[in-house]
């Protein structure tokens, strides 16, 4: 037996990345197992042209043994195998790759050659878990009586001495240390081996359960294969089935329900990537958990990291599915992707694939599009408007995918959303403007009094219902040119220029009630107006055009933001009964302290018009049990009826 010492400053770097490289011991499974495969891979490869390596045993496979008695656990493979200066060379010097120099030596071919290592330091994972690593191999090239036996601790030593061994191959045995034994376990291997390792190309054995029962009567495990093997992924499409897919989907991606679509592609080049991405057919539970991507990371078919943060941005985190690079940069332990341009380039294919592909659906006349489409915005269509804010390089695709109720898509009874592609197709010749309006519901959206002048000269206006919108929509501004516009903001385009002058010659006789309700109200407005764009409701709230809704307002506060204090324009109609006849009671004199109370009843039902909460809720009702009394009890009941 010849010892040897580990080249360089050996024992502290292996103590280092035994105690500090990995998050976790099970990794070191996934490692071996992979050498395993890439010794499989380099035989089959060296084999194309030297043929009589396989000697008759072509059937290349990796085996897990576990030996809960010798307290050992073996990783055996029948690939290329080691001779002893080889088993010097790359198990003696920590981060020298065989796999790295195998795939040097092949020049340009080695595209073609799908194999997984590259840092030389997986195998001493192992002493996480064994305090004793034996390795005995024998090189394919080579005769049964140069095998070689290579033995460690891990201590900074490691001894080398020839052995015979018939069959070609590396067998890796690891005495595990006491606090292991749970790798002995079988449910405990297949699980990490199904997680890690499950689409390696070579069937992974291991001994079948057998019950106790069977075990006193020494009845021996039968070895089963654990792993499915070919990952589907690397399939030809027109070879899947759906059925196949969507089992994928449920395994894989831990699902229950039936996706609504998939995409399924590939990227060569100088960055070389498969995926295979599902949206899911109902809202995942952690939808809302923004740390949370849908994404495993796959690197040649070997899993790296589930719900990869790296690939997916945020307003895509309901996406499922898999990526598989040959090419993408990990640090070491690969378990985290390094930040280079590689992944930045890789998140932008990604994106640019996924969104294409739902505009296609969006856009597609097909019966079956439509309704997938329909039902992913259903489910994620508001996630899916963050991107607008979010996403600045991809905002007009993300804006060609926003859909809104409407007062089109919800006339006589429909129930459907517009796009806003097909919003601007409908558009008169003389409307300028995108319009929207922001409502709790439908049915508020309807019954808004922003809307009644829009609606009655026929433009559409979007009913934005959801809390996200105004926030999204706010960062969009406008859309093939067309501004958008809030319609409780500000001033719109809808008075032409004669009504303008009529309201204007109409303002200068109610100067002094406009004046008298801005007093009443006591600043808790910032100016009182005749309104252009009422038909039906006697007054409105408008908000200043960089102010903010109610429903805003709500959504902030539940977020837990301050929001300051806003006053907003209140917009009488002068056309109403109800303003004619208090301002006929203004200017004759009418009793001033009631006269303060109908103008405080028209600011509050103003608010709840548009579904917006009352500062002063029992106020409000006191003052309308008090013109109910007034009603109903004679004396005023008159006045105050047709002022009510």
């Amino acid at each position: 037996m010849t010892q040897h010492a580990f080249q360089t400053e050996v024992q502290q770097l292996l103590q280092l990345m035994i105690h500090s490289l990995y998050s976790e011991r099970e990794i070191f499974l996934r490692e071996l197992v992979s050498n395993a495969s890439d010794a499989c891979d380099k035989l089959r490869f060296t084999a194309l042209t030297a043929p009589e390596l396989l000697r008759g045993d072509d059937t290349l496979k990796v085996e897990v043994l576990p030996d809960a008695e010798a307290k050992t656990l073996v990783i055996q493979d029948n690939g290329i195998g080691l001779t002893e200066a080889e088993a010097v060379e790359h198990l003696g010097t920590i981060a020298k790759s065989g796999t790295k120099a195998f795939l040097q030596g092949l020049g340009d071919q080695a595209k073609s050659a799908n194999l997984i290592g590259q840092f030389g330091v997986g195998f001493y994972s192992a002493f996480m878990v064994a305090d004793r690593i034996v390795v005995e191999s024998r090189s394919a090239s080579a005769s049964s009586d140069a095998g070689v036996r290579w033995e460690s601790r891990g201590d900074g030593q490691f001894s080398t001495e020839t052995i015979s061994r018939a069959a070609r191959g590396t067998t890796v045995t690891l005495h595990l240390k006491d606090d292991a034994g749970d790798f002995l376990q079988g449910w405990k291997l297949r699980e990490l081996i199904k997680k890690y390792s499950d689409y390696v190309a070579y069937p992974i054995f291991l001994p079948k359960y057998v019950s106790e029962e069977d075990a006193k009567k020494v009845v021996a495990a039968e070895p089963e294969q654990v792993n499915a093997g070919q990952a589907l992924w690397t399939r030809p499409k027109d070879e899947i089935t759906d059925e196949q897919y969507n089992a994928f989907y449920k395994s894989a991606c831990r699902m229950w329900d039936e996706p609504a679509t998939r995409l399924h592609f590939s990227v060569e080049g100088h960055q070389s990537f498969t995926a295979l991405v599902f949206v899911p057919g109902q809202k995942p539970m952690d939808l809302f958990d923004r740390e949370r991507r849908g994404l495993n990371l796959y690197v040649r078919r070997v899993f790296v990291m589930d719900d990869c943060k790296d690939l997916l941005p945020e307003y895509l985190r309901f996406l499922r599915g898999i990526v598989d690079s040959d090419d993408l940069p990990l640090n070491v332990s690969r378990e985290i992707l390094q930040q280079q341009d590689t992944v930045a380039k890789l998140r932008k294919q990604l994106v640019k694939r996924v969104l294409d592909h739902l505009l296609k659906l969006a856009s597609s006349s097909d019966e079956k599009d439509q309704a997938a489409f329909t039902a992913i915005d259903a489910s994620f269509g508001a996630v899916l408007r963050e991107g607008i804010v979010n996403d600045t390089e991809n905002k007009e695709r993300l804006s060609k995918l926003a859909r809104f109720a409407s007062s089109f898509s919800v006339a006589d009874g429909k129930t459907g959303k517009t796009g806003l592609e097909d919003y601007v197709k409908r558009m008169p010749a003389e409307q300028k403007s995108i319009y929207l309006v922001v409502a709790a519901s439908i049915d508020a959206a309807k019954a808004s009094p922003h809307v009644e002048g829009f609606l009655k000269k026929g433009w559409e206006v979007l009913y934005l219902t959801d809390p996200v919108d105004e926030w999204v929509v706010g960062h969009l501004n406008e859309f093939d040119k067309k501004p958008i516009v809030n319609v409780a903001k500000g001033q719109s385009d809808l008075t032409s220029d004669e009504d303008k002058k009529a309201i204007e010659e109409k303002a200068k006789s109610y100067s002094g009630f406009m004046g008298f309700c801005k007093e009443a109200l006591d600043g808790d407005v910032s100016d009182v107006r005749l309104a252009g764009s009422l038909t039906d409701s006697p007054c409105r709230l408008v908000a200043e055009s960089e102010g903010v809704s109610p429903q805003l307002e709500e959504m902030m506060r539940r977020m837990g933001h301050e929001v300051p204090s806003q006053k907003r324009v209140l917009e009488l109609n002068a056309d109403h009964a109800v303003i004619k006849r208090l301002q006929a009671l203004h200017e004759g004199g009418g009793d001033q302290p009631r006269l303060r109370d109908y103008i405080a009843v028209l600011r509050d039902q103003a608010l709840l018009a548009e579904g917006a909460k009352l500062a002063d809720a029992a106020g409000f009702a006191k003052r309308v049990q008090d013109l109910l009394a007034a009603v109903v009890g004679g004396g005023e009941a008159k006045a105050a009826a047709a002022a009510t």
